[in-house]
């Protein structure tokens, strides 16, 4: 059996990411579907996903755009729930939403996690 081409295209699962609000750049290898996420130094410290930068390239130059990542504050009531991501601002987020220049929107849904406390009557 012959060795495998790891530069055959079609085997190349390589994928280049870069963040709009700051200077952050990967490269992933990947085959499966997936998003970088990283630690966003321009948006306060929040993990927040990458751009793919074939996605933006392709229609980039096009139209003169760039990707853009923004994240959603959560507007309702918060309580004391737990897990819950903050901005520096403090207030909760509860969503990033990634829009290339294609026109096609991206969302990373920050859910908190249940915790059951158990209680001695």
């Amino acid at each position: 059996m012959p060795p495998k081409d790891k530069n055959v295209p079609i085997l190349n699962a390589r994928k280049d990411w870069d963040c709009p609000n700051c200077n952050a750049v990967d490269v992933t290898e990947e085959a499966r579907p997936h998003t970088r996420m990283h630690n966003c130094a321009g948006l306060g410290g929040l993990t927040l996903p990458m751009t793919e930068k074939a996605r933006v390239a392709e229609h980039g130059t096009m139209l003169r755009k760039k990707a853009k990542v923004t994240p959603v504050v959560r507007e309702d009531f918060v309580g004391k729930e737990k897990g819950l991501v903050y901005d520096e601002n403090n207030r909760p987020i509860m969503a990033a939403v990634t829009e290339y220049p294609d026109g096609t929107n991206d969302v990373a849904v920050f859910a908190p996690v249940v915790r059951v406390e158990m209680r001695q009557a």
